[in-house]
């Protein structure tokens, strides 16, 4: 690594990496970079250019992530924010409870259909532009929930709200894939999935104090924080989508004949006008249906499509049944009280990001990598989704008796702490998963993420108030619990056991992320 180390230098590699090449004396050789453990960095950085996301500082790479998050936050919060007026929304529409729960199911539909229409323009256009006019219509949508006069035209108003809010899940991630390297990726997709996780809890949480003021508050305060969010995105985030392969190529040959780049004029990233929305040069562009046709294909790569269906319609969405039943569950308590209650969610997700998720997802596969020879494979991340799915089980089933039976409300408060760390766990062990099964497939893998995830959250609100008022508490968050451990926990260990074999089967993608893709570079 020393030697690697002094013939780096020249090529302006500043971070603790290694230069590596491939090949003999006379041979055209391939140079890589090593990180400090070691381990090939992927995607690889070209050394030099300051237009390159990967070598953006990490001041930089974080405030990007923050904006990222903000705005995934806000992917749940919309959702759940307005559980505490339901009975207001009830009286203004004169609307019953199963109605008024729908209105947290409309936005989640939003949200499934948003990332098949946002991701071809994400790849023409550029990210930011992209995110920028999804907050704007989220915005103007928020305004028009606050106004609405009848029943339908709120419905309508949160359908765009999410619709607007959507990009936050697939651009969102590509984004993150722009800037950060995969040896990262567990820690980064950590703070991503525990953005949309907080988002979700301190929806309630904040609209039960927000509700004292008046229902409509609860949206003006909504759009405040998409105002806040949009200022960021305009002055604080530039475009991460980057000709990768093209630049690679170009770095390569020119430190092979000793000569002037020739396409290093390409512009891109921070080189690109304010508010761009031209096609970007230097990548191939993808037709506006591909999202689709991607999205349908998806389902061959059986490890994407078992994983992601197994975690979003056996595990995730119980955080509905839960979200939405607090106020049932505790109806003797004010508004405001109720809204409190959501704090062992907010805790048990937090402790899990910062002791058991992300941080702790990147160690493990190290370790087991070195002892692999050096040799990562997706399934290490999987380690993690058993004591994750055991903690979310435990937690749901203790909460439904705790409601049945009268317990104290401390006890739902380790319940709700025990749920939301295993799904906070169960969150990013399964999207590290299928990124590093497909990392550069990694928008269509959360297009597909995305769609389950929110088709998941739109049917849940359906059928969870006739259940509960069938069995009671106990049987209903049993029987979450039941289909949790006897459909995900087999539905996983038969990926950890066959995942390699079966992505040979499936075979390799026909399609790559755009900028993994040349097309003629234009300046």
């Amino acid at each position: 690594m020393a030697n690697a180390e002094k013939e780096d230098k020249p090529f302006g590699l500043t971070s603790p990496f290694g230069l590596v090449s491939n090949g003999t004396v006379g041979q055209v050789t391939d140079e890589f970079v090593l990180t400090k453990d070691g381990l090939r960095l992927f995607p690889q950085p070209v050394l030099g250019d300051d237009l390159d996301p990967l070598n953006w500082s990490s001041v930089e790479k974080h405030t990007i992530l923050a904006i990222v998050m903000s705005l995934y936050f806000m992917f749940t919060y919309i959702t759940t924010t307005t559980v505490p007026s339901f009975p207001d929304l009830q009286d203004k529409y004169s609307a019953s409870l199963e109605q008024v729960n729908w209105t947290v199911a409309i936005p989640a539909l939003g949200l499934s259909l948003g990332p098949l229409l946002w991701a071809s323009p994400a790849d023409i256009i550029g990210r930011r532009p992209i995110l920028i006019l999804g907050t704007i219509m989220a915005l103007v949508s928020t305004v028009g929930a606050a106004l609405a006069p009848s029943y339908s035209g709120y419905m309508a108003a949160r359908f765009f709200q999410g619709l607007g809010v959507s990009p936050a899940s697939n651009v969102g991630l590509a984004i993150i894939n722009d800037i950060f390297f995969e040896h990262e990726r567990g820690q980064k997709l950590g703070l991503w999935v525990l953005a949309i996780d907080q988002g979700l809890l301190f929806g309630p949480l904040i609209g039960g104090f927000v509700n004292i003021a008046g229902y409509q508050w609860i949206q003006w305060v909504t759009a405040i924080l998409f105002g806040l969010i949009l200022l960021a995105q305009l002055f604080f985030l530039p475009e991460t989508l980057y000709p990768r392969r093209l630049m690679l190529e170009e770095s390569q040959r020119t430190r092979m004949a000793n000569g002037s780049p020739t396409n290093m004029d390409v512009r891109r990233t921070k080189r690109l006008p304010f508010a761009s929305v031209s096609p970007l040069p230097g990548i191939k562009h993808p037709k506006l249906y591909d999202p689709l046709i991607r999205f349908i294909k998806t389902f061959k790569y059986t490890v994407v499509s078992v994983s992601l269906i197994t975690y979003c319609f056996g595990w995730y969405w119980w955080v509905l049944s839960v979200v939405t039943l607090v106020p049932v569950a505790y109806s003797t308590y004010d508004v405001h009280i109720q809204g409190l209650l959501y704090l062992g969610l907010i805790v048990g997700t937090l402790i899990s990001e910062v002791l058991c998720s992300g941080s702790l997802s990147d160690w493990l596969v190290v370790k087991l990598a070195k002892s692999n020879n050096n040799q990562k494979t997706p399934e290490m991340r999987l380690w993690l989704a058993y004591p994750a799915i055991i903690l979310t089980a435990v937690g749901l089933i203790i909460w439904g008796i705790s409601v049945d039976y009268g317990y104290h409300w401390m006890v739902g408060q380790v319940a709700f702490a025990l749920f939301g760390a295993g799904i906070q766990m169960g969150n990013t062990a399964i999207c590290s998963y299928v990124v590093d099964a497909y990392p550069m497939q990694s928008m269509s893998t959360m297009t597909f993420y995305a769609v389950m995830l929110n088709m998941s959250a739109f049917v849940d609100p359906f059928l969870i108030v006739p259940w509960v008022g069938n069995v009671g508490f106990t049987w209903t968050f049993a029987g979450h619990a039941m289909i949790t451990v006897f459909f995900c926990i087999p539905a996983l260990a038969a990926l950890h056991k066959f995942g390699p074999a079966l992505r040979e089967m499936s075979g390799a993608p026909t399609w790559v992320n755009p900028e993994f893709e040349q097309a003629a570079a234009a300046s």
